[in-house]
């Protein structure tokens, strides 16, 4: 059984558990692997002892966009002061 899974990692993600995402490229879901291995096996009841071989091949390597500062220049505002009373 060959299983496609798009991998995210991102050491300076907020939170732990987004520095490291495993996802089906089409749902967008996380994989079950218990759901995986029961239909490897046939879902028949019963315990297993079972031997998983995990081998990944990197098929395409998209790094990370980091965030870039942009430099705004902002024209000076002049202001003239508006007399507060009138005098007559």
């Amino acid at each position: 059984m060959k299983k496609h899974y798009i991998l995210s990692i991102n050491p300076h993600a907020q939170y732990d558990w987004e520095q490291c995402i495993l996802r089906d490229p089409i749902t967008a879901e996380r994989p079950d692997f218990n759901s995986l291995i029961a239909q490897a096996v046939g879902d028949d009841a019963g315990s297993y002892l079972i031997a998983v071989n995990i081998e990944v091949q990197v098929l395409e390597q998209v790094p990370i966009s980091q965030p870039q500062k942009a430099t705004v220049e902002i024209a000076p505002v002049v202001i003239k002061p508006q007399p507060s009373e009138l005098v007559a």
